[in-house]
């Protein structure tokens, strides 16, 4: 014969145990945010590293003499160097193509690069419209160049990024040794 029992409808249903077994409850589900956190973590961690590991090595300044500034090559071929348009820091990538050194419009607001002429700039990505203007002083490590003329309207990279171009490297003797570029004041 059947037995029934009444119970709440709310709870829910456990299946009998045999006596002396011990009752097993069931797990509670995770929390997915957890999971998301976790993973969140993990990729800012890597994010962190990897912009350490793949930052362009800095250029080292020498004194001796007349001073040089010694550039290693980054691992995208390229050379760089800190420095500084009109006090405003700036990462310039030695451009030995680029006829003007050239800045992003926010670099040459910044800088107070206003007035100049109008110019059109032939680029590896087209035509753009520009502006020359001369800069006070145009700082690479111990080296201060004054009157400067500056393009601006340079669309590349982050907005602090700046071509070095042959309007400044033609003041130095320019030696390219393995994966190091050596520029020594004329």
């Amino acid at each position: 014969m059947a037995r029934f029992s009444s119970r709440n409808a709310s709870q829910p249903v456990q299946p009998e145990q045999p006596p002396g077994l011990p009752v097993v409850e069931p797990r509670k589900p995770r929390r997915a945010w957890a999971i998301w956190l976790c993973w969140i973590a993990v990729i800012g961690v890597l994010y962190g590293v990897m912009s350490h590991l793949l930052a362009p090595p800095k250029a080292v300044y020498v004194a001796a003499g007349q001073g040089e500034l010694q550039l290693p090559r980054h691992r995208d071929g390229h050379f760089y160097v800190d420095g500084a348009i009109n006090g405003v820091p700036v990462q310039f990538m030695v451009d030995t193509g680029a006829s003007l050194v050239s800045v992003s419009d926010a670099v040459a607001q910044e800088a107070g690069l206003q007035g100049g002429r109008s110019a059109r700039f032939s680029t590896a990505g087209g035509t753009r419209q520009g502006r020359i203007v001369a800069s006070d002083t145009l700082r690479l490590a111990g080296f201060t160049l004054q009157g400067v003329e500056v393009g601006t309207g340079l669309n590349v990279g982050s907005s602090n990024q700046a071509l070095l171009g042959q309007n400044v490297l033609r003041h130095f003797d320019m030696q390219i040794e393995r994966d190091r570029m050596v520029l020594r004041p004329r």
